[in-house]
């Protein structure tokens, strides 16, 4: 008897009691049987020279070159639609798309952030981001980029003291380092950055009171300033230093889920 379903696999045992030779039929699971194909199929994509929009095939083309049913054949496809690499056209078939990795990104950001320990290491992302960016910040940063950032610096240290002006300073912090990521040169670090800055907005434990100390206050108002000085004087490592004192908070204090 042969079984030409891929879906099915033989493999023999002996009964300890009888000296007879049993086939059983081992099923695989439909998820692995969908993750392959669509690994299959993404290797296909990415190692032809599809440009976006590009017409491929359709479910059913794909389950009949595969020797797949529809059902494994459209799970494969939804999960390569997920990642951006396919989209559906009704009564036109699967379209090859080039992904945007910073939208990729987004879609999954609300899944890794579900837990303390993904949250966390998501911390450590952004700190190795924005520590590692600068670099490239100081190399590639235009006198008007960095005369924008000393007046956000001095923007940022009207609102330290009030109450009223925290929701502009959140934005003014958040401008601040998204300033200088976009002087990296590099719209996928700064889009990344934005992604991170934004999800940890609401992910540390509030505060107490509105306005911080008067003590770290100043050091933060230092720090920005000193920040804005060294990337004016093209100093790599002071700036690097500078940053990494700004933002210990993201490996030190752990985040909490929403």
């Amino acid at each position: 008897m042969s079984y030409n379903n891929p879906q099915l696999s033989l493999f023999k045992i002996i009964s300890p009691k009888q000296d007879t030779v049993m086939t059983l039929i081992n099923k695989e699971s439909p998820n692995s049987l969908a993750l392959d194909l669509s690994e299959r199929i993404r290797h296909r994509i990415q190692s032809a020279e599809f440009t976006d929009g590009d017409f491929f095939l359709t479910e059913a083309e794909l389950a009949e070159e595969y020797n797949v049913s529809r059902r494994i054949a459209r799970e494969a496809v939804n999960r390569l639609c997920a990642l951006g690499l396919l989209e559906g056209r009704k009564r036109k078939g699967l379209i090859v798309r080039h992904p945007d990795p910073v939208e990729v990104w987004a879609n999954c950001l609300p899944s890794l952030a579900r837990s303390p320990e993904k949250l966390a290491d998501l911390a450590h992302f952004r700190y190795a981001l924005e520590v590692g960016a600068i670099e490239l910040a100081i190399k590639n940063a235009s006198k008007e980029q960095i005369t924008q950032l000393a007046a956000l610096a001095e923007e940022f240290q009207q609102t330290a003291h009030s109450p009223e002006d925290r929701p502009r300073r959140i934005e003014v912090e958040r401008q601040f380092h998204g300033l200088i990521l976009e002087m990296s040169g590099s719209p996928i670090i700064a889009d990344m950055q934005k992604l991170l800055a934004t999800l940890f907005e609401n992910s540390y434990p509030a505060r107490e009171t509105p306005v911080l100390a008067e003590e770290t206050n100043q050091r933060i108002i230092w720090q920005h300033f000193e920040l804005v000085d060294a990337i004016k004087d093209r100093d790599v490592e002071r700036a690097r230093s500078v940053l990494r004192s700004h933002l210990k908070y993201l490996l030190l204090t752990p985040p909490k889920t929403t």
